[in-house]
C-alpha cells in the first residue's frame, strides 16, 4: 500500500489572493510528499504541479494536515480534477475536530503526542518566497510531512493521539483510523 504525506506552501497569504476564499489565488511555492512505497521524499515546483498531483492520484491514501480545506483547494487553481472526492484523504486536522470539536494546530498536536514541534509556521515560507529562499520552504516543508507522518503512524500504532487545550492542559483522544 503506498501512503502518501503530503503538504504545500504557498507564495500568497489569504489576503494577498484577496480573501480565505480565494485560495487556489495564493499559488504553490513548494509541495512535498513521502511515499511509503518509494520510501523517499519527492520536492515539487510550482512548474512540477502537475507531477505532484499525478502522485496524489497515485496513491492508496493520502494523509496530511487540513489539506481538504486548504491545500486541495490551492491545487484547484492548477486543475480541473476535484481533488478532495478524487483523492482517498485522511486529513488528520478534519478527524481530530470530529472526535473532539476543537482545531488544534500540528504544531501542538506533535508538541503534546510525540514531544517534537514545527521549525517554522507558514507566514515565515511565504516571506521565503518573496526573498528567494526556496530551499529553506523546501527543508520546512519536509520537516512538516516528516511530523505528519509520524503523528500519523503514532495514531495507528497506539490508538490515541494527545493535544494542550486551551487551559495548556495535555489531553488524550481515541482514534480509530488507519
Amino acid at each position: 500500500m503506498d501512503i502518501v504525506y503530503f503538504d504545500l506552501e504557498t507564495q500568497r497569504t489569504a489576503n494577498d489572493a484577496g480573501g480565505w476564499h480565494k485560495k487556489p489565488d495564493m499559488k504553490m511555492s513548494v509541495g512535498v510528499t513521502f511515499s511509503t512505497a518509494l520510501g523517499e521524499y519527492r520536492i515539487y515546483s510550482e512548474r512540477r504541479v502537475n507531477e505532484l498531483i499525478e502522485q496524489l492520484l497515485r496513491a492508496d491514501l493520502v494523509v496530511g494536515f487540513n489539506v481538504l480545506n486548504f491545500d486541495y483547494k490551492v491545487l484547484m487553481g492548477y486543475t480541473i480534477l476535484d481533488l478532495p472526492h478524487q483523492v482517498r484523504t485522511l486529513d488528520i486536522l478534519a478527524e481530530v475536530e470530529k472526535s473532539i470539536g476543537s482545531k488544534p494546530k500540528l504544531d501542538n498536536i506533535a508538541m503534546a503526542t510525540l514531544g517534537i514541534g514545527k521549525t517554522a509556521a507558514g507566514v515565515d515560507a511565504i516571506k521565503w518566497w518573496r526573498e528567494k529562499r526556496v530551499l529553506d520552504i523546501a527543508q520546512y516543508c519536509c520537516f512538516d510531512v516528516k511530523v505528519t507522518r509520524l503523528v500519523h503512524e503514532f495514531a495507528k500504532a497506539s490508538r490515541e493521539l494527545f493535544y494542550t487545550d486551551k487551559f495548556n492542559r495535555r489531553q488524550r483522544m481515541a482514534i480509530d483510523w488507519q
